[in-house]
């Protein structure tokens, strides 16, 4: 967790489509799959999601899981994945301008939070740096979940926090015969987005292939008022410039993937290809630019119905090689580069005693450089290898279910850096963190559940938690590693009430994260020469005790057959508890409503997000106020044979001054202004 950054400059760009004053509009890109059998009605289901290897569905989970695919994704799809998944309940984003934004999961992020991209890690170095973006496009992805709370167990210590699993697929799983695909154009917004990308899939029942290919482009975004908030200004006297633009906030991307497998009644074998590439401005650094690539093989297998002792198992594999330069006036700066391989193999094994289960093993090993001026990492290598095992004991009737799961996970690290003139002789530390989990699902009756999962979780430091050492312009200091840490570890407790009525469900949980050694990023006080006359403060990178606790609700209420009534909520609690200090960037009390209405053709939407005023901060962090985002969706279905949507969608109706306190860059850049975002999607 950081403090807030010094940068006070921003850059400019053409104007956006906005409105400047127009009612309540709505919008909203909705899949034919989520208004099922019935086009007039509103229904809810019950998905198979990330959290558990047995596959059963999102409502039988002990862990809290968010499940966005069809309808929900194409409403809250952005430009970012960060952005994307900024509103759920326990969920923000570090938000450094439009174009970087990962992930934060009740008040953790970085390390603690697992990305993922069909179950295996994403490769990048989002993780390093707020100004770094995740190696991920959200316009080809077609589901995504999100595990919140410790999920250490089955991905690893990176997920201590949670765990965000984008599924494209890219490798087909399914018997398909015939073609299908589907097409998306929109434009607008306050970035003056024009975007596009078409998915097709095609087989003949027994080989199936996949493309995709998409386009982004965005303009400076337009924002209500200036980047530079009054509390940073009155603070240290930094001027209130660029009314109306951020700065430097642009950027052009695309990318593209074919996949193929061959699929048999029960399973597949497949391998894809992929290619992404983002430049983007910095907008802590007008003149700073990053240009990213990455490519990426994936092979993947599963298998079911094998025998009476292995029933099924499971392959996947990915090597990535990313890359990345800072550009500053054109001129290459730094460049990172992370090469490397993950992969996993499961097996699940038939019921014995009751008992249903899996075994696994996971592996990793990665390269790690940082080359040019601003490299304040050396080169690293890190290799993880862990076996662990997950095992349900289903209790009670087919009227009232209960469950029992538990499992461990034992996990081997090793993180090396090379020899560097800069740095020095390289160091070779290693870990064996080990997690474990114990939880229950309590079925009251046929509407009313209780969930709870106990945790041990343990994570090894990252590179640069260990061997960071010098200016990192990002966040504007001088930033020291420790090669002295131990394996991260904390213990948790999670609750949930769950109520599921027809049509109609709600859910409220509790949790509680005790850390003995919370890796952080404290300021010292010190500043550091960096240039002659130069001057950066000093952060060391320490850990501290630290207890993370929180609230997270929401519900969906049909009101009528075309009605339904959305709610949710969230609040998280942070503070080292030696020194009582609140731990920096975490998200204020947040409350939030709307309304979706579907009839024939037609959908509508509207959603009020409030946040409230921050004014528990850490050191050298300042206060951030609160907002009501009002945002307003509309769709309509074509009256034509192939399944054609036309979608409008309005944000920040009152054009409210939007600060998120999760972001690090949150007194130099605002969300965008008011505006109107349009466009079409095709299914076939």
């Amino acid at each position: 967790m950081l403090p807030n950054s010094p940068y006070t400059r921003a850059h400019v760009a053409p104007t956006a489509l906005k409105l400047k004053s127009i009612p309540l509009i709505v919008s909203c890109l909705i899949s034919h799959a989520a208004l099922a059998d019935d086009a007039n009605a509103i229904h809810l289901e019950s998905i198979p999601v990330t959290g558990n290897p047995l596959g059963v569905a999102s409502d039988e989970l002990v862990v809290p899981v968010s499940v966005l695919n069809g309808r929900e994704l194409s409403l809250r799809r952005e430009g970012t994945l960060g952005e994307t998944l900024n509103g759920i309940p326990g969920v923000t984003a570090t938000q450094f301008g439009p174009n970087a934004s990962r992930p934060v999961i009740r008040g953790l992020d970085a390390e603690r939070v697992r990305i993922m991209q069909n179950g295996i890690g994403v490769l990048d170095a989002s993780s390093l740096s707020f100004d770094h973006a995740v190696g991920i496009d959200p316009l080809i992805i077609e589901q995504i979940d999100v595990v919140r709370g410790p999920a250490a167990l089955l991905y690893g210590g990176s997920a201590v926090g949670g765990v965000v699993n984008a599924i494209d697929h890219r490798i087909p799983k399914e018997q398909l015969d015939g073609v299908t695909g589907r097409a998306e154009a929109r434009f607008g917004g306050a970035d003056s987005t024009r975007n596009a990308a078409a998915v097709v899939d095609a087989g003949n029942g027994q080989f199936a292939i996949h493309a995709d290919v998409y386009n982004r482009k965005t303009d400076d975004l337009d924002i209500p008022g200036f980047a530079v908030s009054r509390r940073k200004s009155e603070a240290d006297g930094t001027p209130r410039e660029n009314k109306g633009k951020l700065v430097n906030s642009s950027a052009d991307g695309d990318g593209a993937a074919l996949g193929a497998a061959l699929t048999f009644d029960n399973g597949y074998i497949g391998a894809s290809v992929s290619t992404l590439n983002n430049n983007y401005g910095v907008v802590a650094e007008e003149a700073v630019r990053i240009d990213m690539q990455s490519q990426r093989w994936d092979i993947a297998s599963e298998f079911t119905d094998l025998g009476p002792v292995v029933h099924r198992v499971k392959f996947r594999l990915a090597h990535t090689d990313y890359e990345h330069s800072e550009l500053e006036d054109g001129e290459i700066g730094t460049t990172f580069k992370n090469r490397g391989i993950e992969g996993s193999f499961e097996a699940g094994h038939a019921p014995i005693a009751g008992l249903n289960g899996v075994i696994g093993y996971q592996f990793s090993n990665t390269n790690f450089e940082a080359l040019g001026e601003e490299a304040f990492v050396p080169s690293v290598n890190t290799q993880n290898k862990a076996l662990y095992v997950y095992e349900e004991l289903p209790l009670g009737t087919a009227e009232a279910k209960h469950k029992i799961t538990f499992g461990g996970r034992l996990g081997h690290t090793t993180v090396d850096s090379k020899t560097n003139a800069n740095f020095g002789a390289g160091q070779e530390n290693s870990f064996n963190p080990h997690s474990f989990a114990l939880g229950g699902l309590y079925s009251l009756n046929e509407q009313w559940s209780v969930t709870s999962n106990l945790s041990h979780n343990e994570r090894a430091p990252s590179y640069f938690e260990l061997y960071a050492n010098g200016a990192h312009v990002a966040t504007g200091q001088f930033e020291v590693g420790n090669t002295n840490f131990d394996v991260e570890r904390s213990n948790g407790v999670d609750a949930q009430l769950r109520w599921k009525n027809s049509l109609h469900s709600f859910s409220i949980g509790a949790y509680y994260t005790r850390f003995s050694n919370f890796i952080g990023l404290f300021s010292t006080g010190n500043d550091i020469e960096v240039e002659p006359g130069e001057f950066l403060p000093e952060a060391q990178f320490r850990a501290v005790p630290a207890v993370f606790k929180g609230l997270e609700a929401e519900g969906k209420f049909t009101l009528t057959d075309h009605l339904q009534w959305l709610v949710r909520g969230d609040y998280v609690h942070a503070k080292e508890t030696h020194t009582n200090d609140y731990l920096p960037r975490i998200a204020p009390l947040r409350l939030g409503t709307g309304l979706q209405y579907a009839f024939s053709s037609f959908s509508a939407r509207i959603d009020v997000l409030h946040a409230f005023k921050q004014n528990n901060t850490a050191d050298n962090e300042l206060a951030t106020d609160g907002y009501t985002n009002v945002s307003a969706l509309l769709t309509y279905k074509l009256p034509v044979k192939t399944h054609v949507e036309l979608f409008a969608k309005a944000n920040n109706l009152l054009n409210q001054e939007i600060r998120e306190h999760a972001s690090f860059l949150k007194d130099i850049s605002p969300a965008g202004e008011r505006s109107l975002l349009m466009g079409v999607r095709a299914d076939f």
